[in-house]
């Protein structure tokens, strides 16, 4: 069963960038592309690599859609949805995420 879990403050989430999270034993990545309160949560693991790295990817806008691209071997993945562009196969698991009184919260 799905509940909502409280991992953060959203100010210890700076603009334009991601954090990783440790939510029911999986790591998730949550991104905070602008500075407001609009936030995406996907999975951490980069599956082209098997590294917990996806938290630390540069953020970027294609076609009007927010992507992160792996910092190691810079394949993108669809902020909204886990959709890699390169590998529609390997795309990764998102998650609810909202902001709730200043606290980051994550349906997991």
């Amino acid at each position: 069963m799905s509940h909502w879990t409280a991992v953060c403050q959203l100010t210890q989430i700076l603009p334009a960038t991601g954090v990783c999270a440790l939510v029911n034993g999986q790591q998730i990545a949550i991104f905070r592309p602008r500075d407001d309160e609009v936030l995406f949560a996907i999975s951490n693991i980069d599956p082209f690599a098997q590294a917990s790295v996806l938290s630390r990817g540069i953020i970027a806008e294609h076609q009007n859609q927010l992507w992160v691209a792996s910092p190691l071997k810079k394949q993108r993945f669809r902020l909204s949805d886990g959709l890699c562009m390169e590998d529609e196969a390997l795309s990764v698991a998102t998650w609810p995420v909202r902001v709730t009184a200043g606290q980051v919260e994550i349906c997991a």
